[in-house]
């Protein structure tokens, strides 16, 4: 019964939502049905995510409370993402994460999130936000070359083993996110930790090794000569790192 409460929970749009907590050592989607949502208060208990998804492009907070080592998990996404809150509660060990995702061989790094966050009012030891870029995929493995094929015992040439493939380069990382961030003036700096690395340069793809050459086989007394080996492939070019993001600090 309880399963079947929160699935209707989630079926209402939550930009007509009052209220949302998330449970200790949980984890919460919010729905992608509205692009921007209002909640009159938030609470996300101790080690529980909620996770807001790349269609958000602004979230409304009356009260904001996130309880020890809580996070709010904010997708990838192109465009930027906003949120305001009236007055907010940072337990310790809490984060905003909007890191990019790393690569793959079929698509490309995709960068931290650009955030706008307000918080008009706030208590917290630290505030933490997280929009590192994503790190770059590896290069392709360079194949290896086929062996050769054996010659006879008196007759016929043993075939040269085929070279190895060059390896491919590496991806580039993507860029940290832009932070535009407003406090209270009376925050101290110290208390803000801003993560916005450019993601890491994949790695170079490893060279192919090379074929062998044939070799006759089963030979008693004669055998005709070995064929040369391949040369191996050679190693591709790493990537680029993701250029650092940016924090643009306003006070209230």
């Amino acid at each position: 019964m309880r399963k079947l409460l929160l699935l209707a929970a989630l079926a209402v749009p939550m930009a007509q939502a009052e209220s949302l907590e998330v449970a200790a050592h949980s984890m919460l989607r919010l729905p992608n049905k509205a692009a921007s949502v209002h909640l009159e208060q938030l609470r996300v208990a101790d080690s529980a995510t909620l996770l807001l998804p790349a269609s958000l492009t602004e979230l409304k907070i009356d009260h904001l409370e996130l309880g020890r080592d809580a996070r709010i998990a904010i997708a990838p996404a192109e465009h930027d993402l906003r949120i305001v809150a009236a007055s907010a509660y940072l337990g310790a060990g809490s984060e905003f994460s909007a890191p990019g995702a790393a690569g793959s061989y079929e698509r490309a790094a995709r960068p931290g999130r650009n955030l706008d966050l307000r918080l008009e009012a706030l208590e917290a030891d630290q505030l933490a936000i997280d929009a590192r870029g994503g790190a770059g995929a590896p290069g392709y493995v360079g194949l290896d070359g086929a062996n050769g094929k054996p010659g006879g015992c008196t007759w016929g040439q043993a075939s040269r083993g085929a070279n190895g493939d060059d390896g491919g380069n590496g991806h580039d990382g993507a860029a940290g996110g832009r932070v535009r961030l407003a406090v209270p003036d009376g925050f101290a700096q110290e208390r803000i930790v801003v993560r916005l690395d450019g993601g890491a340069a994949g790695k170079p793809g490893a060279a192919g090794k090379p074929g062998k050459g044939g070799a006759s086989k089963g030979c008693l007394v004669y055998r005709t000569d070995a064929g040369g080996n391949g040369r191996p492939g050679a190693e591709g070019a790493p990537g680029l790192a993701g250029a650092s993001g940016e924090l643009i600090l306003q006070r209230l």
